[in-house]
């Protein structure tokens, strides 16, 4: 019999498989929360979902910094899942967040990633929308010679572009498709809110930067890699070498909301060999850099923490050595996703510090010292999904439980993340 007419279970270690069930059925592992059937990552029905559930349902996702807006008509184009939106300071010094949408036949209003304008005209029929989205022109609304236009009755406040409900925290912007979603603060919880104010200080902000890449797997897989600390380090060379990230460090995996988010906190302890580092084979203890500056951040927070917030189901914050990131996640479908890097500091961050950032910068991005190999592992972890839908990866490292561990050797945040997906898809 085939494999995919049958659903096998890898719990035990000897490779049982359960009862036989029809091509195309779905049903998740009997162990639970150890287990990710793999079908997850390669099922176009159930990505589908995922958009209407998480990403346009009641979710407050990341869209950009106040920074990128400054000044009225300031506006630079963002994504929820896979729709686009335009973000856009109004002529009253808020934040409107607009779906690139016309009202009237649904072309792109927006054709430029980012600008200044008075107003946003559709290039098609030229329909002309205030900042705020609200429709206040329409060429030959009254006809020609007599003829045409609109009817009489055609209310032109009820035609406007979407304008989704927004959220600013310390300079951070977020929106949602849901008028009902939950408040910012409760949606991310008393843990996450206190890190992301950490993370922006309650200070103006500066922009430092961009990087894109397109990376051909599910974007659950992103979600995962920055629930994953037990990976970094051991995939990423740079990291366990240079002390930035490693295992024999203090370190915490902290699953908050239920698992919906997470946090993972490290510390910056230098170049050094231990009884971990010898298990480690990544591990170069003869690699030195002449560029001290790459490898030796200066302090910038009083509880020398390193951390990493994944705030699902849009946004990664990443605070490493002296660079503070936005990784936005962007949908492309099953298979493919795009990964949007926004660099920031400080208004008043002084020369030296805006020097090492920029230069701290280097370990991210598509190139990065660090997120390089990130970018290559997924790719091959998709192509490991692909055509195993009837297998299930195993998530154990750091036992079964979901609670928070104050260590970085499991998979902890994966498995109290999948635990709350279950439940939220209803699988």
């Amino acid at each position: 019999m085939p494999d995919d007419v049958i659903a096998e279970v890898h719990g035990d270690g000897a490779g049982r498989k359960d009862a036989q069930r029809r091509p195309g059925e779905r049903a998740w592992p009997a162990e639970g929360w150890t287990r990710v059937p793999f079908w997850v990552y390669t099922d176009p029905a159930l990505f589908d979902r995922e958009m209407e559930t998480f990403f346009y349902g009641p979710s407050w996702c990341y869209v950009g910094l106040d920074c990128e807006v400054p000044e009225p008509g300031s506006y630079k184009r963002s994504f929820i899942g896979q729709r686009q939106v335009i973000v856009v300071r109004t002529q009253e010094g808020g934040i409107a967040v607009l779906e690139n949408r016309c009202a009237h036949r649904g072309s792109r209003v927006c054709w430029q990633n980012k600008g200044r304008v008075d107003s946003f005209t559709c290039p098609y029929h030229q329909w002309n929308f205030a900042l705020d989205g609200k429709l206040q022109g329409i060429p030959l609304k009254r006809g020609a010679l007599g003829k045409g236009g609109m009817p009489p009755d055609f209310d032109m406040s009820q035609h406007g572009l979407k304008a989704l409900r927004v959220h600013v925290e310390g300079g951070s912007i977020w929106a949602t498709f849901d008028p009902n979603a939950p408040s910012f603060a409760d949606y991310c919880g008393p843990q996450i809110l206190g890190y992301v104010r950490r993370l922006f200080g309650g200070r103006a902000l500066r922009l430092l930067g961009y990087n894109r890449q397109l990376i051909p797997s599910n974007w659950k897989m992103y979600v995962e890699n920055l629930k994953d600390p037990y990976h970094a380090t051991l995939l990423h060379s740079f990291l366990i070498t240079f002390g930035l990230w490693r295992a024999d460090t203090q370190s915490e995996s902290i699953p908050t909301e239920g698992g919906k988010h997470g946090i993972m906190i490290s510390r910056n302890v230098g170049k050094k060999e231990s009884a971990a580092t010898s298990e480690i084979k990544r591990f170069k203890n003869k690699l030195d850099l002449i560029d001290k500056d790459s490898i030796t951040p200066r302090r910038e927070f009083e509880d020398g923490k390193v951390v990493g917030l994944s705030l699902f189901p849009s946004v990664v914050l990443h605070q490493q050595a002296n660079t503070l990131g936005m990784r936005q996640i962007v949908p492309k479908g099953v298979d493919s996703f795009e990964l949007c890097w926004t660099y920031y500091g400080y208004a008043d961050d002084d020369d030296e510090m805006v020097r090492l950032r920029l230069r701290h910068t280097n370990l991210y991005g598509p190139s990065g010292f660090v997120a390089m190999e990130d970018g290559e592992v997924l790719v091959e972890s998709q192509q490991g999904a692909t055509g195993y839908g009837h297998r299930a990866a195993v998530l154990e490292m750091g036992g079964r439980e979901t609670e928070p561990q104050d260590h970085m050797v499991t998979e902890v945040l994966i498995r109290s993340f999948y635990r709350w997906y279950r439940e939220a898809m209803n699988l």
